[in-house]
Order: structure tokens, then sequence, then C-alpha cells
């Protein structure tokens, strides 16, 4: 690769040398059709005994959620951790000044410490980057809908800018942020610090749940279903009991993911969430129908069925909580690879899961779902990136480009200014790693278009690029197998230079089989492995997936060619996209 392609890629991962310069919304005129899901596994389990249907867990006198005694055999390793201390108590009774004070080495002394750094703090939202970064954490937000404000992006820069060359920020594929580089002794300090500007860190790892994703145009895109923002903050602050936790729902066998659809494009990929929320009709009156149990894992990736439940818009968080208690009681403990909500369902079938979650709803009643979902599945797909018109007259919403999520300190402080300018001071991100300025006026969008940073971050990126995904990557995280980031820049430049494609192609690239970078959604996926070159040397390589889809006709990708060298991609790639994409190679289109 051209060494200025080198240059431009360390500029956009790494630290510059220099700092750069509520209402819910209208129902669409759309026509409304079901949306497709996929049906429902047909095999009927067995019939389930009822002592299987026995609660697994109990409260305690002061608040938590543990195991009983009977059921604490076969345990998986984090299920003895969470056993052998609470991990919330190092937020809800203060742990976390006591252990913040302790020097690493000390702290490496005992196991219990040591689980309280590695495994516990996940609670807090913070991941010791023991294998590559010993000593420092990366710092995951909660951020429903991934809305934020300039105030918010400043003081996460102000955070990270004072670790210099450690510190950067990430933009997830839950419309959130995770900022990198945090220190231990830091960590008060800093929770204090998020609280005073609206913002936690909260239950956002672990066996909790995650962001709760949205319509990133919720409340600005004329052609929006309902406004999500209303719902994701609620589920926000019914999970994280306002900031003060909730440890109801924080002993959950497994993580959790929750998504409120808002738009016929789907932005939110409601197919790969535990629980995603389809506006829908019911008797006239306007409510949500119900989708369960989509994940992803090493070892097994499911789409989410319906739960063929609907609930008014004002049950949102009754079922919600019903849900994860039917989960958090029955879910298995054991396999860690098979302690996801689907397991648990496949394991029951959904009518006994959905008798499970009627027995935690007030009242004990749960409508069945409404005939339709208020999504057109015909509707194409649209580009946020770019300038668009919101529905407010005299304003625009600007999509920017952020190649493969990564931002220093400096790009934050501009971003905070820009949506200060131009802008109301909110910027929102987005699940393909991107951010949105939002209410810009009109009038000021010339203006706006012509800020430096804009070259760095482009409204208008290639084909190729504007749906690229990369997780962390083994830069910083010890589970990755591959560096995701910069190759995926590279990898994608060079393909660039020998085809040229006629529309967008979404490619994932993840680390590791966990593939936190989604890669069975994308039309082409990479995740990471370790192979042999042609010359049998052991190397960085990726199994290649092809035929994802996401919208109403969702589908998972499949693997298409395995451990495939990093240094063998781009040819590959190139050739993907001629024979299944419509590419056609440079030189022949120089030619023609």
């Amino acid at each position: 690769m051209a060494s200025s392609t080198s240059t431009s890629i360390q500029r956009l991962l790494f630290p510059p040398s220099k700092p750069q310069r509520r209402q819910f919304g209208p129902l669409s005129a759309a026509t409304r059709t079901p949306i497709t899901t996929p049906t429902p596994k047909t095999e009927s389990p067995a019939p389930v005994d009822s002592s299987r249907l026995e609660a697994r867990v109990e409260q305690t006198e002061n608040g938590y959620w543990v195991l009983k005694d009977k059921y604490r055999t076969g345990l998986n390793p984090q299920e003895k951790v969470k056993l052998e201390k609470e991990p919330m108590s190092l937020f809800m009774e203060g742990g976390i000044h006591e252990l913040a004070a302790m020097p690493m080495e000390e702290i490496d002394k005992t196991k219990l410490s040591k689980d309280d750094v590695d495994v516990r703090l996940k609670w807090l939202g913070l991941f010791h980057r023991r294998k590559h970064q010993y000593g420092r954490f990366m710092m995951r937000l909660k951020l429903p809908n991934g809305v934020t404000t300039s105030e918010q992006t400043r003081y996460l820069a102000g955070v990270i800018a004072a670790y210099g060359d450690q510190g950067c920020a990430d933009v997830t594929t839950r419309q959130n942020w995770q900022i990198r580089g945090v220190k231990l002794p830091d960590v008060p300090a800093i929770i204090e610090g998020l609280k005073a500007v609206g913002l936690t860190s909260l239950q956002s790892g672990m066996d909790n749940v995650r962001n709760p994703v949205g319509n990133p145009l919720a409340g600005i895109d004329p052609h929006e279903i309902v406004d999500t923002r209303p719902y994701t903050n609620i589920l926000s602050s019914f999970i994280t009991g306002n900031f003060k936790g909730n440890p109801t729902i924080t002993n959950l066998p497994r993580k959790w993911n929750v998504c409120v659809i808002g738009s016929h494009d789907l932005y939110e990929h409601p197919h790969i969430n535990d629980l995603a929320y389809m506006p829908a009709i019911k008797n006239g009156k306007f409510g949500l129908n119900l989708l369960v149990g989509g994940f992803f894992s090493p070892k097994r990736c499911e789409e989410a069925i319906p739960l063929d439940a609907w609930v008014p818009g004002d049950d949102v968080i009754p079922v919600c909580k019903a849900i994860l208690e039917a989960y958090r009681d029955l879910g298995n403990r054991g396999h860690r690879q098979k302690t996801r909500m689907m397991w648990l369902i496949d394991e029951l079938g959904i009518e006994v899961f959905r008798s499970e979650v009627v027995k935690r709803m007030p009242g004990g009643e749960l409508e069945r779902a409404a005939e339709e979902d208020l999504i057109d599945k015909k509707w194409e797909r649209r580009d946020y990136l770019g300038v668009h018109p919101q529905k407010q007259p005299g304003l625009s919403f600007v999509g920017l480009h952020i190649p493969v999520g990564r931002v220093q300190a400096s790009d934050m402080v501009e971003l905070a200014r820009i949506a200060d300018q131009y802008g109301s001071g909110e910027l929102r991100l987005t699940v393909e790693q991107n951010i949105i300025i939002p209410y810009v006026e009109n009038s000021k969008v010339e203006e706006l278009l012509k800020e430096p940073l804009l070259e760095k971050f482009s409204p208008e990126p290639s084909l190729l690029m504007k749906s690229l995904v990369a997780c962390t990557g083994n830069q910083f995280c010890g589970q990755a197998i591959i560096e995701t980031k910069a190759r995926a820049l590279k990898v994608t430049e060079e393909v660039e230079r020998l085809v040229s494609v006629p529309k967008t192609v979404r490619m994932h690239w993840t680390g590791c089989p966990n593939t936190c970078g989604q890669v069975q959604v994308a039309d082409i996926g990479f995740m990471g492995c370790m192979t042999r070159d042609s010359e049998g040397k052991v190397c960085e390589g990726a199994d290649v997936f092809l035929g994802g889809r996401i919208g109403s006709d969702s589908h998972l990708g499949e693997v298409y060619k395995k451990a495939v060298p990093c240094k063998d991609l781009v040819p590959l790639v190139a050739d993907i996209l001629v024979e299944k994409f419509g590419a056609v190679r440079r030189n022949r289109e120089e030619d023609e």
C-alpha cells in the first residue's frame, strides 16, 4: 500500500500531534404490510416439568438477586465470580472507591480483588485491558437512542485527552460511546463527572441489559412511524434505576439487547436483539408487537422470532421487566455459550416461555399480537449520510461518516463545536458507527460543509467506505485474534483501486467469533482467525461471510470461505464484488 494511504489511516486511528481545529411522532402514510419475521421452530419441545419452571434465583435482604443453593452446581466461571461477591456492590455500596485507591500490584495479589478488576467492574461499564493495556480500562456508556449533547461530548473528550496517546473513543454498533485509556484511580471522579452531565456507564457490560437502540432520526424524520426517544429513554431509566442501579435485573444469565423500531428503514436491526418492539395498531390503538431471542455468539446465531404479543405504548416497561425476570429466573447458567435467552426459549417452547412472561405481567395478562406491524416491507432503506431535510421546516440533518467509528479527543471537541455552531448542540450516534448533526438551519448548511473536520469525517464517503464497520480488534481487545480497524480501512482502500461498485456494499469486520462487528448482517463479513499462508507460515486471517441482509427481508450471512490469510483478502474481495455485486474492474472501466 502506498505510504500516503498508511499515513491517512494512522491519522484516523491514532492521535494527531496537534488538535484539529418529545413527543411521539405521527404514523407514516406509507403502505402498511406485515414485516417478514422468522417463523418459530415447528418442532414441539418435550413437555416441561413443573419443577423446571421454579425460579432459580431469590432476593437477598440487601436487595440483590442470587442463585438458590440447590442450583449452584455445574456453573460457568462467571457465575461463580458473581456468587463470590455481588458485582453491583462496587457501585451501590461504594466499593469502587476502595478498589480505586489500591495499586494494581496489590489488586493482583488476591483472586477476589483481581476478579473485581477483570470481571465485576464490567457492571460499572469498565473493561480492564489486561492483555494490551495493563492497568487501563475501556469505559462503555449508556446512551439511549444514541442521542448525546455537545456538553457531554466535550466532557468525554476531556477525559480521554488526559491520557494522551493512550486515550481515544469509538462509536459502537449499539449507538454508544466507548472511551479508552482510563486509569482505575480516576474512575470515581469520572463517574461523578458523567453524572454531572447526565451520563452513566452503569450496567453496560457483562450480564446486563445493553444500550437501548432506537431510530437515529427519531423526531426529525419526515417518514418516521413513531419517535423512539421516549421509549428508549424510559427503558434506560428503568434498566439503570435512574443511574442508581437496578439489582432486580443485574444478575441475568448473559447479556441482553433491546431496541425500539421507529422507521420503515429498520435502522435499529430488530432481528438481532433479544427484545424488539415493533410498532403496530390493534383495535385502533397504537402499540408494539414483540420479537424475542435474536442474538450472536461464537457457537450460534439466531434471528428474533415473534412472541405473539402486543402491548400499548404505556406498557413498554412492564413487559420488558416481565421478560427479563423470566429469563433471570429460568435461564441456564452452565455452559456459557448456551446461556442467551433464545436457548431458554428453545428449551421451553415459545408458548411456555410466553406463559412465564404472562405470569410476571401486572394483572397476569398479555395481549396477543396485532395482525400487522406498521412496517412497509417494500420500503427501500434510506442513506442518512449527507444533507437531508427534517420534518421541521427550514432545518436539515447532516450525516457524517466516521471511518470505523474511531475518534480522538480533538475530533470530539470539534464535533461538539460544530453541533453548537450549526445545530442545537445535539449529536446522534448510529449502529453503523457514524454521527448525525441534527437541527441545522438550511442557511448554515453550506458553511458547515466547508468545515475542515469534514475532510476527515465526510458526509459523502465512497460506496464501500460509507457502511464499513469494524470492532475494536486486537489493538485494545484481549479477545480479538486480529487487528481490525486499520486493516478494514487498508483493505477497502486497496479494493477501491481495483474495482468500481454501482451501489453501497456493507462490509463488517470482527476480530473474533464473539462477532461484536456483526459480520452476519453484512453483505460481506470478515471474522478474525489464525491461519497459514501459502508458505505454511502462521499468519492473521479471516473467515469470509456472504449474504447478510438487513431490513424486512433480513437474513444472517453464512461462511463463504474459511481461513483466508489477511494479505490475500484484497483480490478475493475484488472478485466477490465483481461476481456478486455488479462491480467493474478499474482497468476495464478505463478501457471503456
